[in-house]
């Protein structure tokens, strides 16, 4: 079961954080502050994967963000490794759809890094509509959907009715 989810730029500041067990605001920040801390101190040539506490640690670096996932004990660490690749790759596609700036976000997906059409300030601008991306994928700590299409679907009709 997933615990939270974070995403975090290099300089560790949080930018995204979904809980999905009650922590107390006071020790989200310690947990977030000792979870990045070992996340961004470690290299590249190191495991994704870290025993924490008693949960795990699943993060990946796409240039300058890292997404980290805290899991229990019990959880299958490359269905998360995946999860999180597969969250990123909706996220380009939802953004490259809204805009075609020509600003560069990331290189390309399939090099470990991830390539959007958009600026991070438009993701950053947006997170409700991350959030949204996001709970379409997990509920309750599980993950639910999988298929791109399916989870972009409440959103591309959001922007419809907004469009009218």
């Amino acid at each position: 079961m997933i615990k939270f989810f974070l995403m975090v730029n290099k300089q560790g500041q949080t930018r995204l954080s979904k809980y999905y067990e009650h922590v107390d605001i006071n020790k989200r920040t310690l947990l977030e502050t000792e979870v990045v801390k070992s996340c961004l101190s470690r290299s590249n040539e190191q495991c994704s994967f870290i025993e924490y506490k008693d949960f795990k640690l699943i993060y990946r670096q796409y240039a300058a963000l890292f997404i980290v996932v805290g899991v229990n004990d019990t959880e299958n660490e490359m269905a998360i490794y995946e999860f999180i690749h597969n969250f990123v790759e909706v996220l380009d596609e939802y953004f490259s759809r809204v805009s075609e700036l020509d600003v560069s976000f990331f290189n390309t997906v399939f090099h470990g890094t991830w390539q959007a059409h958009s600026s991070p300030y438009q993701i950053m601008f947006n997170l409700d509509k991350v959030h949204i991306i996001l709970d379409e994928m997990v509920l309750n700590g599980c993950i639910v959907e999988t298929n791109r299409a399916r989870i972009l679907a409440p959103l591309l009709i959001l922007d419809k009715m907004s469009e009218s």
